[in-house]
């Protein structure tokens, strides 16, 4: 059942505690951790009510239910466009809607996809960030790159892209690789994700530190509701949280608000 606005303030109040207790025990700055609002399979009335409570940023696992909510602009309370992040698998068929409509891909994992995203977004004159999901805690029901092989891709796609300066690419000018991105294991136990979390934080500061078109490496999205504290004690900047804002979803009826 969705939650009404008043349900969604007091639930936001008690994530927020929680973030901010995550962030105090890992000396970090609660500015350091985004929280992205996953809003896949709620309503858009749903969207509007959390931009009322001050959300910015959007997540969404389907193209189609993204560019229902978000292809025309939304603004959020501080004045500035609502930013919409595609989390899930995209589909090579899907590559070139999720490019228009989104600010931010999660879940990019092969050397096509950026090549095909680079030029869509060339045609669209736009500038789109991009995240490499990584498989990390090896599961084989999760999407990404698979942990052995995630360091070799990264360097290829570094020599794919050529020479680099502050993070723009020769080859491909319209993307910005921001970091990576990797979904806990689904234990029931935060603390068996860990490990994978600790992994994702290595790899990232070691192409970050690389420079050139890791420049501005510096994102990890990791952590949903049942692991956000340990996400965030080993580094992550960007936590995807839905059932807990906006309650549970119902997934027997599709979205489709007229947007």
């Amino acid at each position: 059942m969705e939650f009404t606005l008043e349900e969604m303030r007091e639930h936001l109040a008690a994530l927020e505690a929680r973030i901010s207790e995550a962030c105090k025990v890992a000396g970090r700055s609660r500015d350091s951790v985004k929280l992205v609002w996953v809003s896949k399979f709620h309503p858009a009335e749903a969207v509007v009510n959390a931009i009322s409570l001050g959300a910015t940023d959007f997540g969404e696992n389907r193209v189609q239910e993204a560019e229902l909510k978000f292809s025309e602009p939304r603004i959020a309370k501080d004045g500035n466009r609502v930013r919409c992040h595609v989390i899930g698998p995209v589909q090579s068929n899907k590559l070139k809607k999720a490019a228009i409509v989104a600010d931010c891909i999660h879940s990019i994992a092969s050397i096509e996809a950026v090549e095909k995203l680079e030029k869509v977004c060339a045609a669209q004159n736009k500038v789109l960030d991009i995240l490499f999901q990584v498989n990390a805690g090896e599961e084989e029901t999760k999407s990404g790159l698979d942990v052995h092989e995630a360091e070799a891709f990264l360097n290829g796609l570094a020599e794919k892209a050529g020479a680099a300066s502050d993070g723009k690419s020769e080859n491909f000018p319209h993307l910005r690789f921001r970091g990576l991105m990797t979904i806990g294991k689904n234990t029931g136990n935060a603390e068996d994700s860990r490990e994978c979390f600790a992994f994702l934080r290595n790899l990232q500061q070691k192409f970050l530190a690389k420079g050139g078109v890791f420049a501005n490496f510096d994102q990890l999205s990791m952590g949903m509701t049942g692991d956000l504290e340990v996400a965030i004690e080993e580094g992550s900047t960007m936590i995807r949280v839905g059932t807990a804002l906006f309650g549970e979803r119902d997934y027997s009826k599709p979205v489709n608000d007229p947007v």
